[in-house]
Formats: C-alpha cells, sequence, structure tokens
C-alpha cells in the first residue's frame, strides 16, 4: 500500500506514468518484487514470488520449488514431478466443489489419482463427507482395499433370495473401466477385473451381426 501511494504520488507530481521497479526520476525502489511482464509490484518478498512464462502470470511459493507441467498446463510442486496424471490442462478449469476458477486460484490445489484437480480445502471437506470418488470422472482418490474387503465380508454373509440368486448383470468399473458380467448382489457388483467395488450397472452390450 505505501509503493502504491509513493506511485500515485509520483504520478501527480511528474505527469510522467512509467513502469518500473526505479523511479527514474528520483530513483525511488517502488517494490522489493517487480515483474516487468506482468507489471506487478510487491514488497513482501517472503511469498517466493516468480514469473512462469509457461503459465503467463506470477506465481509465489518459490520458483526452485515448482515445475511447468506442460499437459497440464500449470505450476505444479516438485513432489508431483513425475508422480501425477496428466490430463489436457487439467487446471484451466473450475473446481469442481466450489467452482472458482483453478488456474489463477491463490488457494493450495490437489491433484487426485486420477489427474483431475479441486482445491485442498474443497478435497478434505469432500473426503470428510465419506465421498472418496473423483466428481468428474467418478474414479477413486483414495486407497480402498480395506472398504473392499470389508465388502467381500459383508456379502459373503448375506446370501440372496433364491429368485436373485443367479441373476447377472452388467457393470462398468468407474476406476480401471472394464466391462464385465457378474452376479447381482443388493450390497455391490465387483470389477472381476480390479477387484474394486465402484461399479455402475449398464444395459448388456450390442454384439456384433
Amino acid at each position: 500500500m505505501q509503493s502504491f501511494l509513493v506511485l500515485l504520488q509520483h504520478l501527480n507530481q511528474f505527469y510522467y506514468l512509467q513502469v518500473a521497479q526505479v523511479c527514474t526520476n528520483c530513483g525511488v525502489n517502488m517494490g522489493e518484487y517487480f515483474c516487468d511482464i506482468c507489471k506487478f509490484y510487491d514488497d513482501d518478498t517472503k511469498k517466493g514470488q516468480f514469473h512462469c512464462y509457461d503459465c503467463g502470470i506470477c506465481r509465489v511459493g518459490g520458483r526452485d520449488k515448482f515445475f511447468h507441467c506442460k499437459k497440464c498446463g500449470s505450476c505444479y510442486s516438485n513432489s508431483l514431478r513425475d508422480n501425477h496424471s496428466c490430463v489436457d490442462n487439467s487446471m484451466r478449469h473450475h473446481c469442481p466443489i466450489c467452482y472458482e476458477y483453478l488456474f489463477d486460484s491463490l488457494k493450495d490445489t490437489r491433484v487426485m489419482k486420477c489427474g483431475h484437480t479441486m482445491h485442498c480445502e474443497c478435497y478434505h471437506e469432500m473426503i470428510k463427507h465419506d465421498k472418496y470418488c473423483c466428481p468428474i470422472c467418478s474414479k477413486s482418490v483414495v486407497d480402498m482395499s480395506k472398504t473392499w474387503k470389508r465388502i467381500d465380508e459383508e456379502i459373503e454373509a448375506t446370501i440372496m433370495p433364491e429368485d436373485y440368486r443367479y441373476k447377472k448383470v452388467w457393470i462398468l468399473c468407474n476406476d480401471c473401466n472394464d466391462m464385465t458380467e457378474v452376479y447381482f448382489h443388493v450390497i455391490g457388483q465387483k470389477c472381476s477385473h480390479c477387484k474394486s467395488y465402484n461399479t455402475r450397472t449398464i444395459a448388456p452390450p450390442v454384439l456384433p451381426q
């Protein structure tokens, strides 16, 4: 705020608009951080500001702690280098929970196992409400192996009525995208390929004539 007031004072005094870190008339430093591309000033350099040429904007957190993923179209933490599923321009979308645009959001962002993104706080709120699937693609976002084992035990202990015991249905697995025909059970249908219960019933596939 102080730098902004100094800048206004200079404009009133010299009637000369200049976009630079240091005033050419008196040598006053307008801001400890200055981006000559974004024309952005900031005195708090503890934020670790840096300009990403691929993003086209200034970011915070320190240039050495981030890398730019060209496919996802945004800067990610170094911990995600070679350690995330890429989705084309995944950050150029709105958070599926709060619908704020993610690319220039100041909030921390979470990259899920499927590659889709949302705010960290929205992700934790979703998990807190026992929602473990991506709101966009429906893939599981956490390790569900213990839950699948518990469902196995429940199904084994729950005998279906005679009329439904040998009924079969076609399912699509949200986790591996495999289609299989399985025995129907009121508790859930298990994917024969990846053993997930994150499935949904579908119409039987149309066989070629």
